[in-house]
């Protein structure tokens, strides 16, 4: 086991990759109570053609989501958030894009819960008729999402933006795609990336950072097992396919959000530069303190839920802004032009500089959370970037990479609306 120190952020990290496979690594919070353990699968919703053994496969939109609520089922009926809270520890999981992450919280019997954790994200069980009661269940999430408008702008938004790419469609699937999924198709998706080497595990908290391996290795052993591999993701071409997604709901005030398409960012610290020249580039534009929001707010076009940012996923990447609003369509050409404003005019050296600081500031405020720092460290751990080098390379980006993305991201055909008004008032 190496063990790196990282002094502007005093940091320390114990890493490891275990004979299976599994890369670990720990982050010793001396003191604290509270333990926290993420073990993440580099595996997500747009995930659906791989190979496996030589063999291809394809599997309907939302099987990863679906794989992850099955695998809190056990052999013999044991329930698995049951034997969490008899330990004292809450667990849960999510399903992105590209990632599946299930964790558990506890103040004491960590070595129990890690072997908990371990042991049930391994155990494939799935019976015909555990997977069909699961699929009322996950018919019931997705109606829930469809009354959701959070979950509709941002949806909708997507397949404006993507003609190809799979994030067109919810991370859940859709109510006829889950049909489509049965014991076989989970099984076959979890002998293909629920496999060591295609996870992360990372531990956060006053624990022994050589026990914890220990723990780990007693359940996986130190075979390697077979992987597959995923097919290349469609490329889109970067002009968004529709330019405005319109729908109404049940709503007290008009809301929208606006993307532009970005090329996809890549693996390795080259693309781990580019991805935070464009979170300087979201705050230089869409920023509380920019030029732009304060416009806007004075002129009334958006209100205090306005914000913005930067987001990618496997193959794909986008520069976001939403919020409350009456007219959206003024909103998208402000930014267009402030876009076109900052290109020309530069940004001022000394609010360049402050943007910086806030934004590092921020990221390093985060690592105060230990969930924010086993969510960043395993989603960086799939970029091949060591997040904790973060600081150097914020340091070290230049105006000119900030309005050189502006450039190209900022245009008017790579943008698309979604807006949702509220439902007309029916009469009496």
């Amino acid at each position: 086991m190496t063990e790196k120190n990282y002094p502007e952020l005093d940091e320390t990290v114990f890493r490891e990759t275990l004979g299976c496979g599994l890369p670990l690594a720990v982050v010793p919070r001396q003191g604290f109570s509270k333990k926290l353990c993420y073990l993440a699968v580099d595996f997500g919703s747009v995930h659906t053609d791989f190979t496996l053994e030589g063999k291809e496969y394809h599997v309907p939109a939302g099987t990863a989501h679906y794989l992850e609520h099955k695998l809190f089922d056990m052999p013999g009926g044991r329930d698995v958030s049951a034997e969490f809270a008899a330990l004292g520890a809450s667990v849960n999981a999510f399903t992105s894009y590209d990632m599946t992450a299930y964790y558990f919280s506890c103040t004491e019997n960590f070595t129990q819960c890690l072997r908990l954790l371990t042991e049930f994200v391994f155990t494939p069980y799935f019976t015909p008729e555990s997977v069909e009661k699961e699929r009322g269940i996950i018919d019931q999430e997705i109606g829930m999402n469809l009354d959701s408008p959070d979950s509709v702008i941002f949806d909708r938004l997507m397949a404006a933006m993507y003609r190809e790419h799979p994030i067109r469609v919810p991370i859940l699937g859709t109510r006829e795609s889950i049909r489509e999924i049965t014991p076989q198709v989970l099984e076959t998706c979890h002998r293909a990336f629920y496999t060591p080497v295609n996870c992360c595990m990372c531990i956060v908290g006053d624990v022994d950072p050589g026990e914890a391996a220990e723990t780990v290795r007693q359940v996986l052993g130190d075979a390697p097992r077979p992987v597959g591999k995923k097919l290349p993701l469609p490329e889109d071409a970067m002009r968004c396919p529709a330019s405005r997604t319109h729908c109404t709901m049940d709503i007290a005030m008009p809301t929208f959000c606006l993307g532009f398409k970005c090329a996809p960012v890549g693996l390795g610290e080259k693309a781990i530069r580019q991805e935070m020249a464009a979170d300087l580039s979201a705050e230089a534009l869409f920023g509380e303190s920019s030029e732009l929001y304060l416009q806007l707010y004075q002129k009334g076009l958006i209100d205090s839920s306005f914000g913005g940012g930067f987001d990618c996923a496997d193959g794909c990447a986008m520069l976001l802004c939403s919020g409350d609003s009456e007219n959206a369509e003024e909103v998208r050409e402000a930014v267009l032009r402030q876009a076109r404003a900052l290109i020309k005019q530069g940004i001022p050296e000394d609010y360049f500089l402050r943007m910086k600081r806030s934004a590092l500031g921020r990221r390093i405020k985060a690592l105060d959370s230990f969930d924010s720092t086993c969510f960043r460290l395993c989603t960086y751990h799939f970029a091949h970037f060591d997040y904790f080098l973060f600081p150097a390379v914020y340091r070290d980006i230049q105006e000119a990479e900030v309005l050189d993305f502006l450039a190209r991201a900022v245009t008017p055909d790579r943008c698309a609306l979604s807006v949702i008004d509220p439902s007309p008032a029916e009469e009496a």
